[in-house]
């Protein structure tokens, strides 16, 4: 079963969020539990936290069918400590409203080393973050999404997502979410099936299927090996249909989330059902 969705947005509290999801069609959705431009976000209400799990209860969204994505402030290799405590504590407070809402998931970019330390260390101190608020939350997966590689930014090799894991104590906890715009940009092809198959084994034998725990399904305006994240709609970008096609009909990729963040809301619930029919494409081919 592949869930389909989009990145909603939470105005007017997380339950909209729901709502939102359900008029597009979704059978999944992410959202920011707060603003994703400010460090410190309102504490989560009683009241909004029951309006969320209500909404969610009324509509079947499980927690596995929802990728909450933390602030883009935070960076969690930072290389100087006031940066470092201050992305740290700020993680652990998106960690801590997941547990409030009930959610199992947490996507969030790993991290730069602003040209002041390798990249080996800026790993090592992205997991040593992961770990530190692992150890005071329960039930949230940290899921480190690929980066496009822009600027000084990590995450945009698979082997460094595997570097992240492996320096994480508690591999129950851990995951990685893999954006396609993000990905092609790195240098990884996606421009017709074979190249998708060969860049999702890739994925397979670097990481491992059983680390992932959602993908964003974005076409690309940047170019190829670019190292740029320019994201566009299905189909009208650089990557093309046939890859989200062979996305669709990979049977590794089943019960996890599958988020649009393409660049046309009005049009999801379209490229929604297009991705849907994909799905159901191999079904019929085979029996």
């Amino acid at each position: 079963m592949k869930y389909l969705g989009a990145h909603v947005s939470a105005a007017g509290g997380a339950d909209q969020a729901v709502h939102r999801a359900v008029e597009i069609g979704a059978d999944a959705f992410a959202l920011f539990t707060k603003n994703q431009r400010q460090w410190k976000g309102k504490p989560l209400t009683d009241d909004a936290i029951q309006a969320f799990r209500d909404a969610c209860a009324k509509h079947a969204f499980s927690p596995g069918q929802i990728l909450p994505h933390d602030s883009y402030l935070i960076n969690l290799g930072h290389p100087e400590q006031e940066g470092l405590a201050k992305s740290r504590e700020a993680f652990l407070d998106e960690m801590q409203r997941c547990e409030q809402l009930g959610l199992t998931l947490l996507n969030f970019h790993p991290g730069s080393h602003l040209n002041k330390i390798s990249e080996s260390d800026c790993l090592k101190r992205i997991a040593e973050s992961v770990n530190e608020a692992l150890t005071h939350t329960q039930g949230v997966t940290a899921v480190i999404e690929n980066t496009a590689g822009q600027g000084s930014n990590l995450g945009w090799r698979f082997e460094h997502l595997a570097e992240i894991i492996e320096h994480v104590d508690d591999k129950t906890r851990v995951g990685v979410c893999i954006d396609t715009c993000h990905a092609f940009a790195a240098g990884y092809d996606l421009r017709s099936t074979e190249a998708t198959q060969g860049t999702l084994d890739e994925l397979g034998k670097v990481v491992g299927f059983n680390y992932l725990r959602g993908m964003h399904l974005n076409d690309a305006k940047s170019g190829f090996a670019s190292r740029v994240d320019r994201h566009h709609s299905l189909g009208k970008g650089n990557i093309g249909l046939p890859a989200f096609t062979t996305i669709m009909q990979d049977a590794r990729i089943d019960d996890i989330p599958l988020i649009l963040e393409t660049v046309e809301p009005e049009i999801w619930a379209e490229e929604i059902s297009w991705l849907r029919a994909q799905a159901s494409k191999e079904a019929t081919s085979s029996h």
